[in-house]
This record gives C-alpha cells, sequence and structure tokens, in this order.
C-alpha cells in the first residue's frame, strides 16, 4: 500500500517512521523539501522514492498519507491530500485556529475521505487503563520546566492533548468550563482547566515553570484511584499502592500509543473504513474557547 510521510522533523523520525518502517505491506515515500535530509533518511531506511515537491508525491499514486508538517502548513497540505483521495493522517493540532480545522473536518466529509489527528493519548495503555475505573475525580497535569509561551501556540501545540485526554476520559457530558491563569508580560506560566458534569470534575493543569517535564494522570471514585505517571507507571490505590511498569521489551512508541494510533488508521484505510475527525474538532473548539478565556484575562 503507497503511503506517503510528509515533513521528516523530529517528530517523524522519533515516533512515526520506526513505527512505519516495521510494518508490512507498505511502500513508504518520503516528503521535505530539505534535500539532504530526505536523502539521510531515505538511506537510513533504505526508502527509494523520495520527493521534495507534495503535488508530484500525490501524482505518485498515494493511498495514505501521514503529514508531520509544521502546522502552519496543514492547511494547504491536508487540503490538497483530501482533495486528490487520499486518506490523512496529520500531528494535532489541525490548525492554530479554529475556522482552519473546521474547514478540514468539512472537506474530509465531503470527499467521504479519513481524516484523523493524532490524540495518541486515546490509545496509550496506560490511559486506557484508567478509564477502566470510576472517574468521580479526573485530575491531569502536564508540566514543563522554563517555557512560558503565548496562549494559542501553548494550548493548541502542547495543552490540546490535556484537553483532548479529558474529553476522552470524562464520564458524562461537559456542563460547566472554566479557565484560570497566571500570565506575565504576555506569556502564559501556567493554565488550569475545569471541566465538569453531572457526578463528576475533570481538573487540566499545565504549569511551565514547574521545575519538572512531567505528566500524572489520576482518576479517582468508588473510594479507590488509579493513578499513571509519564504514560509508564501504573499505580491502584486501594489500601495498599500496586505499581505496575512498563516491561523492559515495550517500546516508547507502543507505551505511547504511537504504535496502536499508527496501525488503527492503516487498517481502517485497507478495509475502506471512512475515519471521522469531528470528534478530534469538539477538542479544537475547546482549545479555542480556552484561548479566548486567556486572551480575557490579560486585558
Amino acid at each position: 500500500m503507497p503511503v506517503g510521510v510528509i515533513g521528516l522533523g523530529d517528530i517523524a523520525q522519533k515516533a512515526y517512521l520506526p513505527v512505519l518502517a516495521a510494518l508490512p505491506g507498505l511502500d513508504l515515500r518520503l516528503m521535505t523539501r530539505d534535500r539532504a535530509k530526505l536523502d539521510r533518511i531515505g538511506d537510513s531506511y533504505r526508502i527509494t522514492q523520495r520527493y521534495g515537491d507534495l503535488g508530484e508525491l500525490i501524482d505518485s499514486g498515494l493511498r495514505a498519507a501521514f503529514v508531520h508538517a509544521t502546522t502552519d502548513q496543514h492547511v494547504p497540505i491536508v487540503t490538497a491530500l483530501l482533495e486528490a483521495g487520499v486518506d490523512v493522517y496529520v500531528d494535532k493540532p489541525l490548525d492554530y485556529h479554529l475556522d482552519g480545522a473546521r474547514r478540514l473536518v468539512d472537506l474530509a466529509e465531503r470527499q467521504n475521505r479519513s481524516l484523523m489527528v493524532g490524540f495518541n493519548r486515546r490509545h496509550a495503555p496506560g490511559y486506557l487503563m484508567a478509564k477502566e475505573r470510576p472517574r468521580d475525580l479526573i485530575v491531569l497535569q502536564k508540566n514543563r520546566e522554563g517555557l512560558p509561551e503565548a496562549a494559542r501556540t501553548l494550548v493548541y501545540d502542547d495543552f490540546i492533548h490535556v484537553v483532548d485526554t479529558l474529553l476522552f476520559l470524562a464520564p458524562g457530558e461537559i456542563e460547566h468550563v472554566d479557565v484560570r491563569s497566571r500570565i506575565r508580560d504576555g506569556l502564559v506560566e501556567h493554565v488550569v482547566l475545569t471541566l465538569a458534569g453531572d457526578g463528576f470534575t475533570a481538573l487540566g493543569i499545565m504549569n511551565r515553570l514547574s521545575g519538572s517535564t512531567e505528566e500524572i494522570l489520576e482518576v479517582s471514585g468508588g473510594d479507590s484511584k488509579r493513578a499513571v505517571h509519564n504514560l509508564a507507571e501504573v499505580i491502584d490505590h486501594r489500601g495498599q499502592p500496586t505499581v505496575r511498569r512498563r516491561g523492559d521489551w515495550v517500546s516508547v512508541a507502543r507505551q505511547r500509543g504511537i504504535e496502536q494510533v499508527v496501525v488503527g488508521f492503516l487498517d481502517a484505510v485497507r478495509a475502506g473504513k471512512v475515519l471521522s475527525a469531528r470528534d478530534a474538532l469538539r477538542t479544537h473548539e475547546l482549545c479555542e474557547r480556552i484561548v479566548s478565556e486567556l486572551a480575557a484575562q490579560t486585558r
């Protein structure tokens, strides 16, 4: 099956190409404008079909494509692919603005093509295990060290994972949304999102001056708690804690859900099943609301 990989930056090199290159039955085709990088990566994976132009890549006869280009290029690249009848997997976010994201989702539906957004945490084993438990209270922290940032890029590049995971884990409809933050000199230092519904509350926390890079999820209810640390270590609390760690031979790609989401997308393409990004658009809509709230808090 002919599959394009567009954009060969860190995420493609570290997360996706190792998975794609190990899967049977794929005819991989690489595209980037950086010829030296294209040849270096093509040589390392023994991929001979290499392109510096999107039109030429599309004309080669793609069935599906993985888009790992910079976010500001998502709309034109994904538009061209969908209009050519190619099923698309694209890194989050679809676009830095809600209007661009909506246009891509609407186009995919008109073209009857799959559009899947790279929310790998929906497929991470630790987070799927968290979804098995009562979730009266959900707390997800995704912290960084020394990285205050402008609101729109912080939310759409990073906090979007927190937003999407809370929506994925929420056990019911969201009836209340609250956003709190600390912003200095136009840069967001921390943001706290509260989502609530009938009988549950979900908190999403990001501190960009936390002194640590970490991701900690806790779900609790029914007098028990399950915690997931950095997507690798699962700790059950009911009396004495029980710890389950990632196995020595479990890859980081599998631990983080990358392998599963890639295989799921490609299986759907082979089966002719159309995957909708309408649910992912809901995440983008909430992100846009958060950006608006943060903008109001800076005035």
